[in-house]
């Protein structure tokens, strides 16, 4: 017999608005993400530019509010105005942050061209390590000021007539890594001040911009939460974002702490909250900086060997490698090996979705998400094809969807503990006690016709019956229930074989997964190990 448990929800608890962004991707030239996936002027299927039409295409149906480009680490070396006008004459660089060659022929212009072609917001990271304050104000008025100026003239010689218009600046990347190039770590005021003096002046070229500054890469970060406090202090009055980062990791085999993932991110989130509004109590400012998460993931990494004396120390030994035997890369587009996560495809669906749900039941605060390889969840590729994966379908689904009002969840359900441990020296994770099973979030559509349950169930063994209450809204009735699992835990999706894992809608009453309770506003539904749930409801309009 399955197990049961409870889920409420009521009108009168809202969390917050869901932003649109908070369902968007991240882009950076690391392996295929540029060359190969998005850029190969070889394939059958490319434009004239070099983009693959059919990676295009694929992204094109999902309706992928936004993507943050073009990096990640390598944006603190990259000089954006090498990579601009004629391609025979852009300049190749040396990328140290990931020892590959930057050859240019996708540059500043191309990038915000893609995402053009895709239908997508593009918002750009402005390189805050080795770039100037010039720099960053000639890319802002290369990229959105109309014309009349030598940088504006320029873009429209090079093509583009009309702005680009990129709303959201990021004033850097990961400036506390001791890995970053160009790195703030030990100066996070001499950071604050130089982010509010860009800040301030990039918003006086277009006052319609908003930007985003760098707060800790991770909650592991031995000078965490100090140095985010510290530069708060300098710039809270000129800045819209605070720019977090984290990746999940849990042991292989260890499903549990995997998917159990969300709560630590949880803990990151109400951390970096309580600082901002800390910040604006001590400036005695209405203001409010929002949160934006743009890049995140979770993944199965194996126990490292852990070295005594932990600390700053071991911060430095991991990222201060000088390897004389290493070599920097060359990648061909079309000569790539295409990477794919190990292990099945609703793995990886149901680990990234969980911490996709911590999001929504913060989206009071956290405004913008980008998923570090969200690209090839919306849209899986390889040298020759695309097709789509199991996470094409929760995260589409969360797209359309997670709409509106986020609503507060009562989920009852058993529970699991997570025992503490640590991966490596400063990837260590403390004991979580009461993880439920059931894992839920919940939108209310801005019109109040339509109510949307996201539903994991983390268990690999049981199912669960649930009986969702959803009494407190007039004239609420079930539309369906959509479901996605697999019995086979290392089963993937390919383009040769592309319904391997798909949604299967169970729809009625007479359906033994979906019955309608005896007691008005209730629906009792059953949910399958290790499934992701779309449960819709239709409401009553809000006048």
């Amino acid at each position: 017999m399955g197990k049961q448990a409870k889920i409420t929800v009521h009108p009168s608890f809202k969390i917050g608005n869901i932003a649109p962004r908070l369902f968007s991707t991240f882009l950076e030239p690391i392996g295929t993400m540029v060359n190969g996936t998005m850029y190969n002027p070889k394939h059958p299927t490319a434009n004239g530019l070099g983009f693959r039409t059919d990676f295009i295409d694929g992204l094109k149906n999902t309706g992928m509010p936004a993507i943050r480009l073009p990096g990640g680490n390598f944006v603190s070396g990259w000089n954006w105005k090498d990579s601009i006008g004629p391609k025979d004459q852009r300049k190749v660089h040396l990328d140290p942050a990931w020892y590959q060659y930057i050859t240019n022929k996708v540059g500043h212009d191309e990038y915000l061209q893609w995402a053009e072609c895709v239908g997508t917001e593009p918002m750009y990271t402005l390189n805050l390590g080795t770039g100037t304050m010039q720099d960053a104000m000639d890319a802002v008025e290369y990229t959105n000021h109309k014309g009349g100026t030598w940088w504006s003239d320029l873009r429209r010689k090079n093509g583009h007539e009309k702005p680009y218009g990129v709303k959201t600046w990021y004033l850097g990347n990961e400036m506390d890594g001791p890995w970053q190039l160009g790195s703030w770590e030990k100066d996070p005021r001499g950071y604050g001040v130089r982010a509010n003096e860009v800040s301030k002046i990039i918003k006086w070229i277009d006052p319609s911009i908003e930007t985003a500054v760098c707060g800790s890469s991770a909650p592991f970060m031995e000078h965490f939460p100090e140095w985010d406090e510290t530069v708060l202090e300098q710039c809270y009055e000129s800045v819209d974002y605070l720019s977090v980062h984290h990746y999940h990791s849990a042991p292989p085999g260890d499903l549990k702490a995997l998917l159990g993932g969300s709560l630590y991110y949880e803990d990151f989130i109400n951390t970096e909250v309580a600082l901002c509004d800390l910040i604006a109590s001590k400036c005695r400012s209405p203001h409010k900086v929002m949160i934006s998460f743009d890049e995140y993931g979770a993944m199965i990494r194996p126990n490292a060997e852990l070295n005594p004396g932990y600390g700053p120390h071991n911060l430095y030994r991991v990222h201060y490698r000088f390897n004389p035997e290493r070599e920097y890369i060359l990648h061909d587009p079309d000569n790539m090996k295409h990477f794919r996560f190990p292990g099945g495809d609703m793995i990886q669906a149901l680990s990234m979705a969980s911490i996709q749900l911590a999001f929504l039941r913060h989206a009071d605060r956290v405004k913008i998400g980008c998923m570090t390889g969200g690209l090839g969840a919306l849209c899986a590729s390889d040298h020759d094809h695309v097709w789509k994966s199991a996470s094409y379908y929760v995260f589409t689904q969360l797209i359309r969807y997670a709409r509106g009002t986020s609503m507060q969840v009562a989920v009852e359900s058993d529970t699991y503990d997570i025992p503490g441990y640590a991966i490596d020296d400063t990837s260590q994770y403390p004991t979580k006690e009461g993880v439920p099973y059931i894992d839920a979030a919940c939108a209310w559509s801005e019109d109040g016709s339509s109510l949307n349950l996201f539903i994991i169930n983390r268990s690999e063994e049981d199912e669960y019956s649930i009986c969702i209450d959803t009494s407190g809204f007039e004239g609420c009735s079930f539309v369906e229930h959509i479901e996605l699992n697999s019995d086979d835990p290392e089963a993937k999706n390919s383009f040769e074989a592309p319904d391997t894992i798909v949604p299967k809608t169970v729809s009625g009453s007479s359906n033994a997964a979906v019955s309608q309770s005896e007691d008005p506003g209730k629906l009792n539904v059953t949910v399958k190990p290790l499934s992701w749930n779309l449960v819709r409801f239709s409401t009553k309009k809000t006048d």
